[in-house]
């Protein structure tokens, strides 16, 4: 176990690290790696599957509108990859609330439908920010746990 007074020590000297640890907190493996994994899948293929079906629909969007399009689909692969994941989840999370109006204004058969969905993608994606990317993800691969090997010195003294 890590001696947090230790680590809160060392990270308050280094200018900016605590923000990068804060970011990048934690990457479990096995199965809540594999549990994170599945949820970033999830939302992932959710978000890259409504941006390329609304870019590929077949009408004619306006620039602001492929723009949006094209901002799920770079949050679906980033989500997808485990590339920047509190940012691509803080960025699924803004986006679906800027869509709440519009989802909350549609006449749906069963209007709990879209409304539900909406709520649950905005919990997972919430989740996802403040759990992290787990050890499956590219963000585990750079910017992960290492292992620190320190050569042993003599203790003879230099003079």
């Amino acid at each position: 176990m890590r001696n947090d007074h230790y680590t809160r020590k060392w990270v308050q000297n280094k200018p900016g690290a605590i923000a990068l640890q804060r970011l990048f907190s934690a990457f479990p493996a096995r199965w809540p790696g594999l549990g994170l994994l599945l949820l970033r899948l999830a939302v992932g293929l959710t978000y890259l599957s409504q941006g390329a079906s609304h870019l590929l629909g077949g009408s004619s969007p306006t620039s602001g509108i492929w723009l949006t399009h094209l901002a799920e689909i770079a949050i679906g692969a980033s989500l997808l990859l485990g590339f920047l994941t509190p940012i691509a989840s803080l960025a699924a999370t803004l986006m679906s609330l800027g869509f709440m109006p519009e989802v909350f204004m549609m006449v749906a058969r069963n209007p709990l439908d879209a409304r539900l969905s909406s709520i649950d993608s905005i919990a997972v994606t919430v989740a996802l920010a403040f759990l992290g990317p787990g050890a499956f993800s590219v963000d585990a691969y750079l910017f992960g746990r290492r292992e620190i090997i320190i050569p042993e010195t003599s203790h003879t003294a230099k003079h």
